[in-house]
């Protein structure tokens, strides 16, 4: 089969497409045959050396969605043909709150869905949603279920809160307007693009400030008061402005740090307004079902910025690295 490895660390330069034994499954795994691939900032980070505990070579790649061609002898609950899309949060474990010692993310160390067929455990599998097509359906796994994880089961959004979400325009980001839209909160967002908060207004937004603004910080405090919520994947030097533009009582998600790690807290500044600073990551399977029911339920589409050939995987990557992306990035798997 045909599959984009990754053999060393340098970019996405260093990515290459090769020919590879198709996988053959165990007892309790199905082999997939992928319609179409996304990518995710993570492999970026994987193929730059900016991310823990590598092992190479892998085939990259945490979201996909295909047809199920090969069972194994124990899998009871999927048939020839079966439409499917991937949890890529392997292993787990039974508990929501914690993962196990065997947990990992699709893409590396295990083989990932940068390539035509993909091995994966029965219990990493779940039902095509059949009002999204195979693109909008690989889009969706690794950053819609980090943000339903973000915004429903960590932030608890409520109808009427009014809710900030930075930096949008990114998958996570993107998906958790959309969430907040549908539970009915008021969302403000950021971008240093004027283009990405005026597509964030027609997803629901009801406004946005440019974050390269001097006083974007004075400008959302003006027209969004106090938040609710803030839902964070940028963390930084901007992470202390969040915190002061919580309310009272208020909570802040954070789920990444594309702009570096936070220093210098200053404590009071939490404990005066009794708030509350919550962890985020991916979701156990329960929650990725969940997540699924409410797209399903809410008619909620991912959001395609571009696709991308398999064999461009180079340049769809590089794409993400620009950062100028609104939505998903996805890569056509040949038939």
């Amino acid at each position: 089969m045909k599959a984009i490895v990754l053999r060393k660390i340098g970019g996405p330069e260093n990515l290459c497409l090769e020919e590879v034994e198709t996988p053959k499954p165990k007892a309790n795994e199905v082999v997939v045959q992928l319609k179409y691939a996304s990518l995710n900032r993570r492999d970026l980070f994987i193929t730059q050396g900016l991310y823990p505990k590598i092992m190479l070579p892998c085939i990259l790649g945490s979201d996909g969605a295909g047809e199920v061609i090969a069972i194994g002898g124990e899998v009871k609950g999927l048939q020839m043909g079966s439409e499917v899309i991937i949890n890529p949060a392997m292993n787990w474990g039974p508990d929501d709150t914690k993962t196990s010692p065997d947990y990992h993310t699709l893409g590396m160390p295990k083989n990932g869905t940068f390539s035509q067929y993909i091995v994966v455990s029965e219990e990493d599998l779940f039902p095509k949603p059949e009002y999204l097509s195979w693109e909008e359906a690989a889009a969706l796994p690794l950053a819609g279920v980090t943000a339903f994880s973000a915004a429903v089961i960590k932030g608890d959004v409520k109808e009427g809160e009014t809710v900030l979400i930075p930096g949008i325009g990114g998958g996570v980001a993107q998906y958790a307007l959309q969430i907040a839209v549908a539970k009915g909160a008021n969302v403000y967002v950021t971008s240093g693009n004027e283009e990405k908060l005026a597509r964030a207004k027609q997803l629901g937004a009801i406004d946005g400030v440019n974050y390269r603004s001097s006083d974007w910080v004075k400008q959302l405090r003006s027209k969004m008061g106090g938040a609710d919520l803030i839902i964070d994947g940028v963390g930084g030097a901007s992470f202390h402005d969040f915190i002061y533009l919580t309310k009272q009582g208020g909570r802040i998600v954070t789920y990444g740090a594309t702009n570096g790690p936070v220093d210098q807290f200053v404590l009071p500044r939490i404990f005066f307004k009794n708030m509350d600073i919550r962890g985020a990551m991916m979701g156990s399977p329960r929650h990725f079902l969940l997540m699924l029911k409410f797209f399903d339920n809410y008619k909620i589409r991912p959001v395609i910025d571009r696709s991308f050939p398999l064999e461009c995987a180079t340049e769809a990557l590089l794409h993400v690295n620009k950062g100028a992306n609104f939505g998903k990035i996805t890569l056509e798997i040949p038939q």
